[in-house]
């Protein structure tokens, strides 16, 4: 029994049917996407025109500035809570203006002054208990030298 069954071309041929000329019609694909291409282009001049329109039509509504007064300098100080620490002001002439301590701003100076007089200075921690501390510079160059205890 032979694997594979040969045939004539002549045997093949049907006049009846036949194979496709063509698979797709081309000419009206290509006028669907013309048309598609057109719409969208006519769409977006469209609707720029509309955004165009309506933004002149909303700036000749826009009502003029209530006011000319200029605007305070303690506008960003909150005015509807009760304030902890006195926020640091300046006048006109950029002087501040009282009350100007104990503000967060001379808060943190003084922290950072207290902090560093601390780190820079022999002083005691617990008199009782004969606790001391000692300068930074004087601590770092003593574990150098000795090592950790």
């Amino acid at each position: 029994m032979p694997e594979h069954i040969q045939y004539q071309d002549d045997d093949l041929f049907n006049p009846e049917t036949h194979h496709e000329e063509s698979d797709v019609p081309i000419r009206p694909l290509f006028r669907a996407i013309f048309i598609f291409i057109i719409f969208a282009i006519v769409t977006h001049v469209v609707l720029f025109g509309m955004y165009k329109a309506f933004v002149k039509s909303e700036r000749k509504r826009m009502d003029p500035p209530q006011t000319q007064v200029a605007r305070p300098a303690d506008a960003d100080v909150p005015k509807n809570q009760p304030l902890l620490q006195p926020f640091p002001r300046l006048d006109a002439n950029r002087h501040p203006l009282a009350p100007n301590q104990d503000t967060p701003v001379t808060d943190l100076a003084q922290t950072r002054a207290a902090e560093d007089l601390t780190l820079r200075s022999y002083g005691w921690v617990d008199s009782t208990k004969g606790v001391v501390h000692i300068p930074i510079d004087a601590a770092k160059d003593k574990l150098l030298r000795g090592g950790t205890p």
